[in-house]
């Protein structure tokens, strides 16, 4: 890989600024050759920060820099469009979860780039993080996990605030947004849930005005006997993250920043722990994106795998408003 491939951000919301900027000026495989966003203060400041153009026009961007890939990191509601404009125009797509706001765009989504011709990678970075990389393979030594929970939970002082509080626009609230992360943890270890039984709530701010959940409780169930539950909740602090999944053997228990193996009366076994906890993931994905442009891997994180992400959201938010189960597997289209 001689040449550096050229990158541009469509987005410059907390996400670009914290993780895909950063990633881009770390990454060995890239440069960043422009950045775009509907708000003109935005474009000026990080145009000026990284000494690149600033575009507030997807179609001006794309036609003006010719990028291989972009970057993006819109609004929930924007991102079919935003893909659509990308793949009209050759260009490739690593997108911000979630891939899609319901099976149907998911679908959609995937013919899409099926026809242009267009890889996207969807930046779930914990799958390029040591720590749940490692946990693969300690799930191996504790037997048929029976029992998995998790949690992931922090405190946002207005859950009304901006676009993330409208369901109509998010698509869904805390389960979809910061519980896509869970979510796709849950998937890659253990597969699909046979059964989804879920429960949100919006009450955690009385006074506020919105619509999408700030808490959300999911009981899973799959037929190989293996029971558990997610609690994700944007309102209910301290922060925390932290998936067990349980079997014979002992538990495998991953937090932020360390995985451990415990033996059944939950001695540690032994750890691993990364220091600091959270340097960004952001730049092994974007190198692994650019191998996968050139042919040399295979994308782990494309749109066909996150078909299920789809059906398991659409399961849970039926299941809420039916008041029962309901079976993710039903919404694989």
């Amino acid at each position: 890989m001689s040449v550096r491939k050229k990158a541009v951000v469509i987005g410059l919301g907390h996400q670009a600024l914290e993780d895909h900027l950063p990633g881009l000026a770390d990454s060995q495989f890239t440069q960043l050759a422009a950045v775009c966003d509907t708000d003109p203060s935005k474009v000026a400041a990080q145009a000026q920060q990284h000494n690149v153009p600033g575009f507030t026009d997807i179609h001006t961007l794309l036609e003006d820099v010719h990028p291989d890939f972009a970057i993006v990191a819109v609004p929930h509601h924007a991102g079919r469009e935003v893909i659509a404009t990308c793949a009209a125009a050759g260009v490739h797509v690593m997108k911000e979860k979630p891939f899609a706001t319901c099976p149907a765009e998911a679908a959609e989504l995937v013919a899409l780039c099926d026809k242009a011709g267009i890889e996207l990678m969807v930046t779930v970075q914990r799958r390029f993080h040591p720590v749940y990389t490692a946990a693969v393979q300690l799930l191996e030594q504790i037997g048929q996990p029976y029992l998995v929970e998790g949690r992931y939970t922090f405190h946002c002082p207005d859950p009304a605030a901006g676009w993330r509080g409208r369901a109509s626009l998010a698509g869904g609230g805390a389960l979809m947004d910061m519980g896509y992360h869970l979510i796709d943890l849950l998937i890659w270890y253990l597969g699909l849930p046979d059964r989804i039984l879920a429960d949100t709530s919006t009450a955690a701010h009385p006074d506020a005005d919105y619509d999408a959940e700030d808490t959300a409780l999911v009981h899973l169930a799959y037929d190989s006997g293996l029971y558990g539950s997610l609690l994700i909740s944007r309102s209910a602090g301290p922060k925390t993250e932290q998936l067990t999944m349980t079997g014979p053997r002992g538990a495998v228990v991953i937090e932020r920043g360390r995985v451990r193996r415990l033996a059944p009366d939950g001695q540690l076994i032994e750890s691993l722990t990364r220091e600091p906890a959270w340097p960004s993931a952001a730049t092994p994905q974007i190198d692994c994106f650019c191998r996968v442009l050139d042919g040399e891997r295979t994308n782990p994180c494309g749109p066909s795998t996150h078909m299920a992400h789809a059906a398991f959201l659409a399961a849970a938010y039926t299941s809420q408003n039916s008041r029962t189960p309901a079976d993710p597997k039903e919404y694989l289209l």
